[in-house]
């Protein structure tokens, strides 16, 4: 390792810088880590390509990193802020596992030895604008220029080595937009989004920060996780989650920018896919046509006995084979023997049609159709026995003739209205 420090001190330019920073960290992976032998350390080193894949992870885009089942890429935002960030690269130190910081260019100018212990802890370094505005998705190309420059900007003049910082950005606030994508594509800036989060933006509590973080892991296998360095429930909840992953057999991995004396880790296509065609995806097709080649074939009128192979059968002349289809031939009644069945005509009420049932008036009309007041008279009659005086009648019929006819009335108030 000191071999190592002393051509990393004595050299200047970006890809030595990677190169050692690689270099530190295969030793951190292969070797225990110091006075932690059950820590969860880093697996391997994953060298990309930005300009080959300008887009990354499964929240928005197609594509995300090529990882294999079971590995995990840590991501950090909006730090540094030395109060959280400082505990944080503390519990990353522990368990020597190898993050990527994506830094706030005002937080870099803010805190420079933030980002210069970054550097000297080997972990990855990217950006994440100059201000953290949340509008991104709205911006033209003209308006996030000056967010994504000043963001490198701040940054770099933070770190002793401008060139450890690497083409990496991720939008805030994950709103991205046609603006910022088609400026930071004309940089040459890998932007990143995640495979999946742990809300510790949110007003929750670290037990529930690393719930959602394993819940989400182990819905999807593998992946990008985007914490923040800037939160006191983060902290509590990192080193239960690194705890975590190392008990149920996951490994981090280190995401850095190929380089002309690093190629990028050779990669299928599809193993960048979201959703790969695999080969066991079934996939519906129409079953080929068979082709046919009818130009040499001979044609004939009907089958012969050599066609059929049947020379065995009988002498070579195919009469016999003949057999003329028909259809089935009705009774000739002119034959002899043969009389034609005679049936009787039916008769003529067979087809009589019966008379229409009545049908009951619509009770729509019933309304208007002219109602009789009932007599009163009469009813009284019918109670009246017959020794009632016909003085008594006479006086029930004139009491009767003075009452008007309330139903008729409230019936024809009722077409009225």
């Amino acid at each position: 390792m000191s071999d190592n420090r002393s051509v990393c001190l004595g050299k200047r330019r970006w890809s030595a810088v990677l190169v050692c920073a690689l270099l530190g960290t295969s030793a951190a992976a292969a070797a225990e880590c110091p006075g932690h032998p059950d820590a969860l350390g880093t697996s391997r080193v994953l060298v990309v390509d930005p300009l080959a894949h300008p887009r990354i992870g499964a929240m928005q885009y197609r594509e995300t990193l090529p990882l294999h089942d079971h590995e995990v890429v840590l991501t950090f935002d909006d730090g540094p802020l030395p109060k959280y960030s400082n505990q944080v690269l503390q519990v990353l130190a522990d368990q020597c596992a190898k993050a990527t910081f994506f830094t706030i260019g005002r937080q870099a100018k803010a805190s420079p030895e933030g980002v210069r212990k970054l550097a000297a802890a080997g972990h990855t370094i990217g950006t994440h604008s100059q201000n953290h505005p949340l509008s991104f998705n709205k911006m033209t190309v003209e308006q996030s220029k000056p967010e994504v420059d000043q963001g490198i900007a701040s940054v770099s003049a933070a770190l002793t080595d401008p060139s450890a910082l690497t083409p990496f950005f991720r939008v805030p606030g994950l709103s991205r937009g046609e603006g910022v994508e088609t400026y930071a594509a004309s940089l040459g800036l890998q932007v990143w989004s995640a495979d999946f989060v742990a809300d510790d933006w949110r007003n929750i509590s670290a037990n529930r920060v690393y719930e959602l973080a394993m819940k989400r892991l182990e819905a999807r296998g593998k992946g990008i996780l985007l914490l923040h360095d800037i939160h006191a429930r983060t902290v509590a909840a990192l080193p239960k989650i690194l705890n975590e992953l190392k008990a149920r057999g996951y490994r981090i991995v280190q995401v850095v920018p190929a380089t002309p004396d690093r190629p990028a880790t050779p990669t299928e296509p599809q193993e960048w896919l979201v959703h790969p065609h695999a080969g066991e995806v079934p996939v519906a097709q129409w079953p080929a046509l068979p082709s046919f080649n009818f130009a040499g074939s001979v044609t004939h009128s009907r089958a012969t006995a050599a066609d059929l192979d049947l020379l065995s059968a009988g002498p070579s002349d195919d009469s016999s084979l003949r057999r003329e289809a028909s259809w089935p031939q009705a009774d000739n009644p002119s034959s002899p023997g043969k009389l034609a069945t005679v049936l009787p005509v039916p008769a003529a009420n067979l087809f009589a049609i019966p008379a229409p049932m009545p049908v009951a008036p619509p009770r729509r009309h019933l309304a208007s159709m002219a109602l009789v007041p009932p007599n009163p008279a009469a009813k009284s009659a019918a109670k009246t026995p017959a020794k009632t005086s016909a003085k008594s009648a006479a006086k029930a019929s004139t009491k009767s003739a003075g009452k008007p006819a309330s139903r008729a009335v409230r019936l024809a108030s009722l077409r009225k209205r």
